[in-house]
């Protein structure tokens, strides 16, 4: 696990994003963990989380042309990732979608700068899919075309079927997900965490029900 993976898990204990304990999900599993990338909601926390999704981003080596963020989380995390990408030297345009179509002003439900090229979605986590499949068709009825998605987390579990979101979404669309940690980077965290290590059989025991293969 590279550094910057074992840093994020941390920096999401302290800001208590990730939590362990006894948790319900929306499926109506019982996780012995918890991630709610919503608590990153300060300038600082957000500034950092920024720049861990920069270090993902680019140590995936991925080739694009513009960032898209989803509404609504999406939002922010695409605006913020591309100002840590300029930070780094690599100034790239960004554009996000509204829920609702304006019919005033500009009008439309697309903001930002045009779609073109090979655009990159920036999400917090994928659960079911169901925002990055509307991303793929708003940036294709644009004449661009995605290249990706770059999450904070892959819980790496099975949905409805034999894969997870993120694997379903690989293969139905043929897009790498870039991620900042797994479940895997979780479980190795927990191991070499003596302090948190009594979490570490129930996250296995979760992982070995309901995970998915790397």
């Amino acid at each position: 696990m590279s550094d910057f993976r074992q840093d994020f898990i941390r920096f999401a204990l302290d800001k208590q994003v990730l939590k362990f304990g006894e948790f319900i999900t929306k499926s109506g599993r019982k996780s012995p963990y918890f991630f709610n990338a919503g608590l990153f909601n300060d300038g600082d926390s957000v500034l950092k989380l920024s720049r861990f999704y920069a270090q993902a981003i680019d140590a995936s080596g991925l080739q694009f042309d513009m960032l898209f963020g989803p509404a609504y989380k999406g939002i922010i995390l695409a605006a913020a990732a591309g100002m840590a990408l300029a930070e780094g030297g690599r100034n790239l345009p960004f554009a996000y979608n509204r829920k609702e179509a304006k019919d005033h002003g500009e009008g439309g439900t697309l903001v930002g700068a045009p779609l073109k090229g090979r655009v990159l979605i920036v999400d917090d986590v994928m659960t079911a899919g169901t925002a990055v499949r509307e991303s793929i068709k708003l940036i294709r009825d644009a004449g661009a075309e995605p290249a990706g998605v770059a999450v904070a987390l892959d819980r790496m579990e099975r949905g409805t079927g034999a894969l997870s979101a993120v694997q379903e979404v690989e293969q139905q669309y043929g897009l790498p997900v870039i991620t900042i940690a797994t479940l895997d980077d979780i479980l190795a965290f927990l191991s070499g965490s003596p302090e948190l290590s009594a979490n570490l059989a129930a996250v296995e025991a979760y992982r070995a029900e309901y995970g998915v293969k790397a």
